[in-house]
């Protein structure tokens, strides 16, 4: 790896290995530009489906942590990153969903959108599209109202940058001097909010959060609805309401405190609507 810039992609796994394994194919299979080294760090948290040992047989260049079975999203990604920034010094660091499928080409098509830029630190967001689909499932979105913190996902440019205020991790290039300049994943978060809450937090510090031009991979979006219908117990409502992949509101609030501080008591009050009257939100609303 002497003179070459170090690249350390970042993926955590639970439970799902037939799409790890699908995704860690798809990386290791990536072309690189010539002055570019890439390593793959999984923390697999105690799958019960055996991705650890799976992944030690069939991707040995891997580098695998084991979580303790209880990390989550947030959590994981944060461990695996500040285990990795003990390991070496990287250049950049690419955090990724092991339910993506990169495309052929992605991370060097990364590269070369960071290099568009002419900002010292700076976020390269990879919008991926829903398998066999033109559709937009995550990447970068646009505050719509910076006061109510609403959003728009945004369409990659076929071949231009286009500036964002938050993005999702699912493919995330985040460069050396961004990770100096505000650290990593935020250790407020379980499960979600940690990518939107740094995105943000680079750009209040003058990092440059892009989305690059067109696509990287295939992912399904599996967030669905952001309630449960009026037909779950009351009792079911309210624990999804306080579970880290339900509402989490808690931490939803917090975030919300943090980035958009006018819209606190408008998103607690329908965070419990969506508890309490739940049936409003399946007559009315479609999606979150």
């Amino acid at each position: 790896m002497q003179n070459k810039l170090k690249i350390a992609a970042l993926a955590c796994s639970y439970n799902r290995l037939e799409k790890t394994a699908s995704f860690l194919k798809s990386v290791l299979s990536q072309s690189l530009p010539e002055n570019y080294a890439l390593e793959v760090y999984l923390l697999d948290d105690n799958s019960p489906d055996g991705t650890a040992d799976y992944v030690r047989n069939h991707f040995p260049s891997v580098k695998l942590v084991e979580g303790s079975g209880s990390l989550f999203w947030a959590g994981g990604m944060r461990t695996l990153w500040s285990h990795v920034l003990k390991q070496d010094d990287y250049d950049f660091y690419l955090l990724l969903n092991d339910d993506v499928v990169l495309y052929d080409g992605a991370i060097e098509r990364l590269l070369a959108a960071y290099n568009l830029s002419k900002f010292p630190d700076n976020i390269i967001l990879g919008s991926v599209q829903h398998p066999g689909k033109p559709k937009v499932t995550y990447g970068g979105f646009k505050l719509t109202s910076k006061l109510m913190g609403l959003t728009s996902l945004e369409t990659p440019d076929p071949d231009n940058l286009k500036a964002c205020d938050i993005g999702n991790a699912n493919i995330m290039l985040v460069d050396r001097s961004t990770v100096n300049k505000i650290g990593i994943l935020s250790d407020a978060y379980t499960h979600a909010f940690a990518d939107f809450d740094y995105t943000l937090t680079a750009n209040k510090n003058g990092v440059k959060v892009w989305l690059g031009p067109g696509f990287y991979g295939s992912c399904e979006n599996d967030h669905g609805l952001s309630w449960l219908p009026q037909t779950t117990p009351l009792k079911k409502r309210i624990e999804y309401l306080y579970s880290p992949k339900g509402i989490a509101l808690k931490e939803y609030m917090l975030y919300i405190k943090r980035h958009f501080p006018y819209a606190l008591p408008d998103k607690y009050v329908k965070a419990w609507l969506k508890t309490l009257f739940p049936f409003v939100y399946d007559t009315f609303k479609k999606t979150t």
